[in-house]
């Protein structure tokens, strides 16, 4: 495929789906973009891609950030029978080929990639970026294009001296805030499930991310989103006002000084341009 690179249209990101319903992010323009993530179905992602006019044939690559279904269920279908190049760790790609329940191997589509080590798509600079989590391997991406600098960072089952170091150069953030401590704590999930989830190969709670939010913030951050949100131990309000307050005791304020938005569960998000 041959595309024509477009310098000065305008980038957007929005997300198709976020959570353990499945997860899948956009960001380009509107004659090509990426997602990150593919873990909806493939018909789901071509009707939500096409509520904002873009074409599936104009994505030009999928970024996964580690194995689990809810990460990769479409990657095997977009990359072998689209000819979507798939970008992931060998770690990852080893785990994609294993998986019972992905029923298209990635022969011709497979990328391999190493942390910490740029590759570039077009305008995007990418660098894949260590993340604890109990999957096979585990990845963020900082990309940078123009003058922007965007990370994602999900699953993350603590904020390590590089994950950190990631969050803190983006203008745009997708961060986890995956659930609330006390509705986790006062859950129907039985005791081992609990711990996982808090282990620090889990996920982040709600006031791990606004603590290290409201403690890092830098007048450079312009975009936050949550993601990857519990739907048994977290809401949107309960996220966003954690967050929000975090911030207010800071003296930032949301709106103002910085945007913030919750990415809901199977849910198409609204489009934020840059």
């Amino acid at each position: 495929m041959q595309f024509t690179l477009f310098p000065s249209e305008q980038f957007s990101f929005f997300s198709l789906s976020s959570g353990s319903c499945g997860n899948c992010y956009f960001l380009g323009n509107p004659h090509w973009g990426i997602l990150i993530d593919a873990g909806i179905g493939p018909r789901i992602i071509k009707k939500r891609l096409a509520q904002y006019g873009i074409q599936l044939s104009s994505i030009m690559a999928i970024l996964v950030t580690h194995d689990h279904y809810d990460h990769i269920k479409s990657v095997g279908w977009l990359g072998e029978k689209l000819h979507i190049p798939v970008y992931a760790t060998r770690e990852v790609h080893k785990a994609i080929m294993n998986h019972s329940l992905i029923r298209n191997n990635l022969n011709g589509s497979t990328k391999y990639i190493e942390k910490g080590e740029m590759f570039q798509i077009e305008d995007f600079k990418i660098t894949a970026f260590n993340v604890p989590h109990d999957s096979v391997d585990n990845s963020g991406f900082f990309i940078q294009f123009d003058n922007h600098r965007f990370t994602l960072a999900t699953d993350v089952g603590a904020i390590t001296d590089e994950v950190a170091y990631y969050i803190c150069k983006a203008n745009h953030l997708v961060i986890e805030a995956n659930y609330d401590e006390e509705m986790l704590n006062n859950g129907r999930y039985p005791y081992h499930l609990k711990q996982r989830i808090s282990s620090g190969v889990g996920h982040l709670s709600n006031r791990q991310t606004a603590e290290f939010l409201a403690d890092n913030y830098s007048s450079d951050l312009k975009n936050i989103w949550l993601c990857h949100l519990s739907g048994d131990n977290n809401s949107p309000e309960v996220a966003y006002q954690t967050v929000e307050t975090h911030l207010h005791r800071k003296g930032i304020k949301v709106g103002r000084q910085v945007s913030l938005q919750v990415l809901e569960r199977n849910i198409l998000s609204s489009k934020t341009d840059f």
